[in-house]
């Protein structure tokens, strides 16, 4: 029951939930759900893929340098021409931009988290039926099968050789048979058998539950990009802090200037130190990789996911249901020892008929002997990766009692058995081989398996996805290395590879020879690319064993005994079709169950780091030349030589214009580490060349120019100056070049022309070049200073490699 008070507040407190009485066989009624929601007994913990709207919106808008660059906006409003104050216009336009696209990026994960969201089914009135998570009542007869993962709190109601693995919750790796009365944990999932199990925590009350989806809650933070950047403004928030302190005592104190003049200067040498449309950038190419992917039918659980797939350099893939599709069938029956195949296929349709929840190979049989009827199950064992093999035992029609093993002929046969020849061609040749088998005691008995006599082989025939080869391909031309990792026999895997021209597929190796210790593990694992015979253990051990090696490793997988290498992998890949569990765990989720949806969420995580990486350079760049110059004024006890409306025009057409096109441009480089080493060791030398030949030109024109104008005569030609070296930048940026880099960066000079040909632009952004000696002397600082450029560039790239 619940219990509700109201506290001195006035407010509600979250229902006091009890434990409810065993549900009936049948489940609740209609009429007992409808009041348990009344009493508020529901599971209504919100699950959400992405922020609110408010968030999104606090997020874009609270900044700290929005907050500086608002208060500098409202100043200039007052004491300068509206030229001035466009910089505050731009970053309006830009968080608008920020907010629209992640709202757009919100919505595309919102809508495909309602088509991945797990389903777990009830029993009401007697009935099963699928219901949303956030359905389920208080006392609801949950059902359960292998994979399924358990939502919500509970305790065993019925159990047919139940095992449920907690490992997620407790690290406890070994599943533990569940019996009638156990309690079960959610966020824990089925390895084998079924059951069903009543509900005592919903909702809140269900903390494991709460654990497990603030997990895989969508996220904007917690990456290598992120944290970078975040790193960076940390640094340029001390340097800003002192050099603008020294930058307004300068202006407004020691040179006794008009007050406006000096203001609007000294803003301007403000401003530009901050480099506001990083993080816009950055936000909006992962919010259009969202939305790209998400055309793609791919549900990105975790927004780093993107980041940390384009860094992979290790993909281990599970055959089933990556490489091949889930379907089998089956081609042929091969009876054993002289058995009656008739009798055979009576035993393989009663298999069939005992297993509530198939697997695909059991389908497969199903499919082909459909006739299961009129033999009594009395004694089931579910199929579990661990052990290869399933079993049941029958009352047959005509009151004989058998009992039957069917799984991996490997694992039941001795290894000196003939059949095992048998399977070997057939494995060869990429079939899938089980053997069926008579126990000779109990089927429980500790060594039901090794005392079983064979009775037949059944050979599957495996269904190749069509899009696997070229995604293999990919992989390979990407210098992705590509590990088949299967429980299945290891010739049978190694020989579906080989169908996929996957190499190294023809040296396939049997994962029960592989050392135990982890670093000769990782030497065989990276020595080879086929691994068969694998347990779920196993697999966990093989991804922690490349990690330990440095490889960033990607696993996909669809089963559950994918599950707990899917966990510990750097990026976990599921397929939409696979388990709850496995949905549950993997950062990624491909809806549309398509291998080769795989080389796309590569592509794009690379194109969003390889392009912020190049854009980041150009932002700070322009914040180490915008500090260096208010520093130089400061020693030199000169003026400031811009207004904000030059520093507007120049970040405009150098970084700002193309660097949204250049973060949305296709990038196929393999993203590397050290993204702040790697930004600042080109930003570094670009912004202290870049103020010196700025700086030099300044006091060129100081000598040269005087009278009423002279100040807007030094400016422009300083102006010049910056404008061609930050072009150089972007030149270099840009590289390798294509048609419509060219173009951009052609574009962006024609822009400047215009405004220093057009008399009205000349006006408004108070740039009019005087003379011919010193424009051509500000040209001449500028090439000399793009060809130091390039060598600085060319020197950092071997002295600090990344």
């Amino acid at each position: 029951m619940t219990q509700r008070a109201i506290d001195s507040s006035g407010e509600q407190p979250d229902p006091v939930q009890t434990s409810p009485a065993p549900a009936p066989p049948g489940g609740l009624s209609t009429a007992e759900v409808a009041e348990r929601v009344a009493r508020g007994e529901v599971n209504d913990v919100p699950v959400r893929s992405s922020r609110s709207v408010t968030e999104i919106v606090r997020a874009n808008v609270l900044t700290r340098f929005n907050l500086i660059i608002g208060v500098l906006w409202v100043i200039m409003l007052f004491v300068a021409p509206i030229q001035d104050s466009l910089f505050g216009f731009v970053i309006i336009a830009n968080t608008g931009i920020g907010i629209v696209q992640e709202w757009r990026a919100k919505k595309t994960l919102d809508s495909l988290a309602v088509i991945g969201e797990a389903k777990p089914t009830v029993r009401r009135d007697g009935t099963s039926a699928e219901v949303s998570v956030s359905e389920i009542v208080l006392g609801d007869l949950v059902e359960l099968g292998p994979g399924d993962k358990a939502v919500v709190d509970g305790v065993v109601a019925e159990a047919d050789s139940l095992e449920i693995d907690e490992s997620l919750l407790t690290g406890e790796a070994d599943p533990v048979i569940k019996r009638p009365g156990d309690p079960v944990m959610s966020g824990s999932f089925v390895v084998a058998g079924g059951g069903a199990f009543t509900a005592t925590k919903v909702g809140r009350e269900a903390y494991a539950a709460q654990l497990a989806e603030e997990a895989s809650r969508f996220t904007l933070v917690q990456s290598e990009l992120r944290s970078g950047i975040s790193t960076i403004l940390k640094y340029v928030t001390w340097m800003m802090v002192p050099t603008a302190i020294g930058l307004i005592i300068s202006q407004l104190v020691v040179k006794d200037n008009n007050f406006k003049d000096s203001v609007a200067r000294t803003v301007g040498g403000i401003v530009p130190m901050i480099p506001e449309g990083l993080v816009l950038l950055t936000s909006v190419a992962f919010a259009i990789g969202v939305i790209r992917l998400g055309r793609k039918q791919c549900l990105v659980q975790e927004l780093p996911a993107i980041e940390g797939l384009a860094r992979v350099d290790v993909v281990c893939l599970d055959k089933t249901g990556t490489l091949t599709e889930g379907g089998m069938d089956v081609t042929e029956v091969r009876p054993l020892n002289g058995s009656d195949e008739d009798y055979v296929r009576r035993v393989l349709g009663a298999l069939g008929a005992s297993d509530p929840r198939p697997n695909a190979s059991l389908q497969a049989i199903i499919d082909a002997y459909p006739d299961g009827e009129g033999w009594g199950v009395t004694q089931t064992m579910p199929f579990s990766s661990a052990r290869k093999y399933s079993g049941a035992a029958f009352s047959e029609s005509d009151g004989d009692a058998s009992a039957w093993l069917l799984g991996a002929p490997d694992v039941l046969l001795a290894a000196d058995d003939p059949a095992l020849t048998e399977t070997g061609h057939l494995n060869e040749q990429g079939l899938r081989v089980l053997l069926l088998a008579r126990v000779r005691g109990e089927l429980d008995a500790p060594d039901a398996a090794s005392g079983a006599v064979p009775t037949a082989l059944v050979v599957l025939d495996q269904r190749l996805r069509p899009d696997a080869g070229e995604t293999l391909a990919y992989f390979d031309d990407q210098n992705v290395s590509a590990k088949v990792i299967s429980g299945d026999n290891a010739v049978s895997v190694g020989a579906v590879a080989q169908k996929l021209g996957m190499p190294g597929a023809e040296h396939a190796l049997d994962a029960r020879r592989l050392p135990e210790d982890r670093d000769d593990m990782a030497t065989e694992i990276e020595r080879n690319a086929v691994f068969g015979r694998v347990t779920p253990q196993q697999k966990r051990d093989m991804v922690a064993a490349l990690q330990s090696r440095g490889h960033t490793v990607a696993m996909t997988g669809d089963g559950v005994n994918d599950v707990l290498a899917l966990k510990d992998a750097d990026i976990g890949v599921s397929m939409g079709s696979g388990s709850e569990a496995t949905r549950a765990v993997a950062q990624i989720v491909l809806l549309n169950n398509s291998f080769a949806t795989l080389p796309s969420v590569v592509a794009e995580g690379r194109r969003v780091i390889g392009n912020i990486t190049r854009v980041a350079t150009l932002f700070l760049t322009k914040t180490v030349y915008s500090v260096l110059l208010a520093i130089l004024v400061v020693c030199f006890q000169v003026e400031y030589p811009f207004l904000p409306r030059h520093l507007t025009l120049l970040s405009t057409l150098t970084i700002g214009v193309p660097a949204f096109f250049l973060a949305l441009a296709p990038n196929k480089e393999r993203a590397r580490p050290h993204f702040v080493r790697r930004v600042m060791r080109y930003a570094i030398p670009s912004g202290v060349i870049a103020a010196a030949a700025t700086f030099a030109t300044y006091l060129v024109a100081r000598h040269a120019y005087s009278g009423p104008g002279a100040l807007d005569a030094e400016t422009s030609a300083a102006t010049l100056t910056l404008f061609l070296v930050s072009m150089w930048v972007l030149v270099i940026i840009a590289r390798p070049y294509t048609w419509w880099r060219v173009a951009l960066v052609a574009t962006m000079g024609l822009c400047f022309l215009i405004v220093l040909a057009v008399p009205w632009l000349q006006d408004f952004f108070a740039l009019k070049l005087v003379g011919v000696s010193m424009p051509w002397t500000a040209v001449g600082i500028a090439v000399v200073a793009a060809a130091v450029l390039e060598l600085a560039w060319r020197l950092v790239g071997r002295r600090f490699p990344t």
